[in-house]
């Protein structure tokens, strides 16, 4: 294994590790450079850096496919301890077959492999998405958790005999898993002859003989409809336009001050039985904030990436959340149990949204919801940092700066799909700009500050600064 920077295959750039297949390929793992501006934390790099540290042929890492949800993929799992311990042969064998409850049988689960998959009958899924999310989330030093993400190739003939055909014969004893049977069909095709799949250049490395994803993880707990919408509209534009009546959505259509935004938000989206079940009893004014912040970054993200699938799929982490000597400190609680005597008894506890699932984006094929319902339009209250940074994003694309290079060399993009992030971000600072010419934008979501005073002094910024 070694790891220097340096220009990495397939017009990704970053920092590479690599592996030897026992194929003797040379795989690789890159660590995409930073995002000009952006923030990252010592755990992202940490993170980073582990998801780099997998060998996928290590006695003590065992491959499964994912063969839930809608797309396929490879969850890689530590079997260093448990019943199965530095026996990857049986894991694979015995322990894949049980789906999600495989992790119960292992250490741990280490990471999630996700390559693209766009073929007729399956779900769309593309690698570079949940890149761009991770790297863009930190450029906007977003409050919404975006997983930590990094490149990944893996030679596509151990690919095929250690993922692919169990995949394909796992999923295809499961009636509900349709799309995810038809992706693994795909796969199994597609290692076997790379040209099978087109475009080639989207799945495989272009010695063609390596497959290539993104490794990362997804923590957290599915919101319902409280967050998520009811989805009763069905997929497409209708799920998205029940996804703008939730609670914290419609308190940002609100053209009210904050405070009169949030109990019209409640009062407007509990009108909804399956709403004002999931949403329960009594939910803070500091949640509302959180919640509105975060969907207002998503929105902004979905409708610059072009996001195609994200109703239904926004997750959450619980924390408890207190103030004291003059500073909000947080815990993070564990779900479903209540209480925990190390924290104030005050402390409330507040979802902290997780943005986990982002690879239908990037594509110039893919639906942008986020447009076509018109959710920016909408819009009534932002962060003024979250605001600053769009309008500072659109200058650097359209002059060719810093973050027009970073988004032109770093994550495998090609002309059409930068030409589309570079259109949809002007569009994006565009339609807020005239909301906020108008008089109609209020830059007040601070959640830390409320939580702090109770209340949030409106910024008072320029439009076009």
């Amino acid at each position: 294994m070694s790891t220097t920077p340096l220009l990495a295959s397939d017009d990704v750039i970053g920092t590479e590790t690599t592996f030897q297949s026992p194929n003797g390929l040379a795989e690789r793992c890159v660590r995409i450079a930073q995002i000009p501006g952006g923030k990252y934390s010592n755990g992202d790099l940490k993170e980073e850096t582990a998801f780099c540290q997998i060998d996928l042929y290590a006695p003590a890492v065992a491959l499964c496919p994912k063969t839930w949800s809608t797309s396929p993929g490879m969850m890689i799992y530590d079997v260093s301890e448990g019943n199965y311990a530095m026996d990857r042969t049986g894991f694979e064998r015995n322990a894949c077959t049980e789906g999600k409850s495989a992790k119960g049988l292992a250490k741990t689960d280490l990471a999630k492999f996700k390559p693209t998959m766009n073929a007729s009958g399956t779900s769309g899924t593309f690698s570079p998405s949940a890149l761009l999310y991770y790297h863009f989330s930190r450029y906007f030093d977003a409050t919404v958790k975006v997983p930590v993400t990094v490149w990944r190739s893996m030679d596509a003939q151990m690919h095929l005999s250690e993922v692919a055909r169990p995949g394909l014969s796992i999923s295809g004893h499961n009636r509900s898993a349709r799309m995810n049977n038809a992706g693994w069909q795909m796969l199994v095709a597609a290692d076997q002859n790379p040209d099978k799949y087109s475009p080639t250049d989207e799945l495989f490395t272009s010695d063609r003989q390596q497959i290539f994803g993104v490794l990362t993880s997804s923590p957290g707990h599915r919101y319902g409809s409280e967050i998520n919408g009811t989805r009763k509209s069905g997929w497409g534009k209708g799920q998205n336009f029940d996804f703008q009546e939730t609670p914290a959505f419609l308190a940002l259509r609100s053209e009210k001050p904050l405070a009169d935004a949030i109990t019209d938000g409640l009062a407007k989206g509990a009108r909804d039985p399956q709403i004002a079940r999931d949403l329960g009893a009594d939910t803070a004014p500091e949640q509302m904030v959180f919640w509105m912040k975060e969907l207002s970054e998503i929105v902004v993200m979905d409708f610059i990436f072009s996001q195609q699938d994200r109703v239904g799929n926004i997750d959450f982490t619980p924390y408890y959340y207190w103030v004291e000597n003059g500073e909000v400190k947080h815990k993070k609680a564990k779900h479903h149990e209540p209480g925990d005597a190390s924290v104030p008894a005050q402390a409330k506890l507040i979802r902290r949204t997780n943005l986990n699932d982002n690879d239908a984006g990037g594509r110039v094929q893919y639906a942008n919801f986020a447009k076509s319902t018109q959710m920016l339009e909408k819009l009534r209250h932002m962060s003024a940092d979250t605001y600053q940074k769009l309008v500072a994003l659109d200058q650097d694309l359209q002059s060719k700066g810093p973050l027009f290079e970073w988004v032109s060399a770093s994550v495998g993009l090609n002309e059409g799909q930068i030409d589309q992030i570079v259109k949809n971000t002007s569009l994006a600072t565009g339609i807020l700009k005239a909301t906020c010419e108008a008089g109609n934008l209020r830059f007040d979501l601070s959640p830390k500050e409320f939580f702090l005073t109770g209340a949030v002094v409106e910024q008072q910024i320029a439009c076009g600064a």
